[in-house]
């Protein structure tokens, strides 16, 4: 539990974040990945879209996806999740992660759907089937978002749809500013969180909400690589960096602007600069 300890104090005082996040070398034969190893591209078919992180994943950081573009005509969206295969070690990436990858063990993948992401606790299905799902009832709730013993600055956890003139009497999700997980711009995360019994629970956020434990029992101890697979409508996606310190002043005076306004639309009104009322409004 020491272990465990420390590094819930990830990115605090005396302990330094991690590298940021690149995807592998190794990855799906219709996979191109830019030179900065931060944006991966199906560019042809629906399948062998199969993506890792380039690093094994420290226990709390979250390896953080924006869907770039999307593909008409396909069935299926992205899929996530946390391998202890190593990927150099692979004869071959398998043309899908489920249940190709997933079949060859010590791997744990969860599709991402429009709707009914959020896993429910054990005992408690009932429960989580007759409520509906959560959003933020603001364009930013808290600073933080809390996983078991993990805190992380929610601001880059969530993606921004690009308001449009009448965006506030069309779409209620422009008031909450919270996109579909399945949507352009919209962000995914994966992460695991160690226990004490020595394994780690793995959790997927999408937009800033945490959707539970999708997989339990995973073994805390080995090396534990991200998975991407850029399937059917999702075509691209591009890697988003945290900051896992205290949020900036500049953060927290956004969180206090947004608290006073009902939508980003009333944002213009106020009378400040146009550059801070940009970065009120995520443009």
């Amino acid at each position: 539990m020491a272990a465990v300890s420390q590094l819930a104090l990830l990115g605090a005082p005396g302990n330094p974040d991690p590298p940021p996040t690149r995807f592998h070398s190794v990855h799906g034969t219709n996979i191109r990945v830019d030179p900065s190893g931060t944006r991966a591209t199906r560019v042809e078919s629906f399948a062998h879209g199969v993506c890792f992180s380039r690093e094994p994943l420290a226990p709390g950081q979250v390896f953080l996806v924006e869907i770039e573009e999307k593909e008409l005509g396909w069935c299926g969206h992205l899929r996530l999740g946390l391998t202890a295969l190593d990927p150099a070690g692979l004869p071959a990436v398998p043309e899908f992660s489920l249940p190709d990858l997933v079949s060859l063990g010590h791997t744990w993948v969860f599709a991402i759907t429009r709707h009914h992401n959020r896993v429910p606790r054990e005992g408690h299905a009932e429960a989580a089937e007759a409520a509906a799902p959560s959003r933020p009832p603001a364009l930013l709730v808290e600073p933080y978002l809390c996983i078991e013993q993990f805190r992380i600055p929610r601001d880059r956890l969530v993606g921004r749809s690009r308001p449009g003139l009448y965006s506030h009497l069309l779409d209620q999700l422009y008031e909450l500013n919270v996109l579909p997980p399945t949507a352009r711009r919209s962000r995914l995360g994966v992460l695991f969180c160690p226990r004490s019994d020595g394994t780690a629970d793995m959790h997927i956020i999408i937009n800033g909400e945490d959707m539970g434990p999708s997989a339990r029992g995973l073994p805390a101890a080995q090396p534990l690589y991200a998975v991407v697979d850029v399937f059917a409508s999702t075509k691209s996606v591009r890697l988003v960096q945290l900051e896992y310190g205290l949020p900036s002043l500049q953060t927290l005076c956004r969180l206090v602007i947004q608290r006073s306004v009902v939508h980003r639309l009333a944002i213009d009104g106020l009378h400040l600069p146009k550059g801070l009322k940009d970065f009120c409004k995520y443009e």
